[in-house]
């Protein structure tokens, strides 16, 4: 999805995606329901930074972490961050889950990716799924949410258009099957928690640190 830019008044420019603004009340719904209420949330490639935003917003006693691997994605986060002045959103920080994590990421209290397996390679997911079965305290929560494969099949006609664009793109990429997710989660000690069918054909995946 093209994203738009922002001016922040000599600061930076701000990165708007109209995917954030459409799937946002869903993912908070589900967050309201699963995340502790106090404590440190790691959010994985946060993108734009509006994710962040939204959530550390209406989730006032949590303290949000966004982090991106993307320069660009962390100038945008901070002038996001710049604008709205929130005191529980953090600075991001530079992190590629496939590269040795910043000793800042510490043991967050729960850990939330949005759209980052399918437009990432495998490895990527198993790096996410390893470091949260490392990090994360017994009985928290990694919240994954994005499309995916059920039973081996795609959910809909237009993720399966979605999948072969992304694979044209990079063969490395596409929607992943949930089976297979769920399955590298248990073997770092996660379990599927639960499974959300949230708007425009994607899932909010909860899996809980055992």
């Amino acid at each position: 999805m093209q994203s738009m830019e922002t001016p922040d008044h000599g600061d930076g420019m701000r990165l708007s995606t109209p995917a954030a603004k459409r799937n946002r009340e869903p993912i908070l719904a589900l967050l309201r329901e699963v995340l502790p209420t106090s404590g440190r949330v790691l959010e994985i490639a946060s993108g734009s930074g509006e994710h962040g935003v939204y959530f550390a917003t209406h989730l006032p006693a949590l303290t949000w972490q966004p982090s991106d691997p993307s320069e660009r994605a962390r100038r945008s986060i901070d002038a996001w961050r710049r604008h709205v002045g929130l005191t529980n959103l953090e600075a991001p920080l530079a992190l590629d889950v496939t590269e040795p994590w910043p000793d800042e990421v510490g043991e967050p209290s729960a850990m939330l990716c949005i759209n980052m397996l399918h437009i990432s390679p495998w490895s990527a997911t198993q790096a996410l799924l390893r470091e949260a079965g490392r990090r994360l305290p017994l009985d928290a929560v990694l919240i994954v949410y994005g499309p995916f494969m059920r039973d081996g099949e795609h959910t809909a006609a237009s993720n399966a258009a979605f999948d072969a664009d992304l694979r044209q793109r990079d063969s490395a990429w596409g929607i992943r099957a949930l089976e297979d997710v769920e399955a590298e989660a248990r073997l770092n000690g996660l379990a599927l928690q639960r499974v959300d069918e949230l708007p425009a054909n994607n899932l909010g995946v909860v899996f809980l640190r055992r």
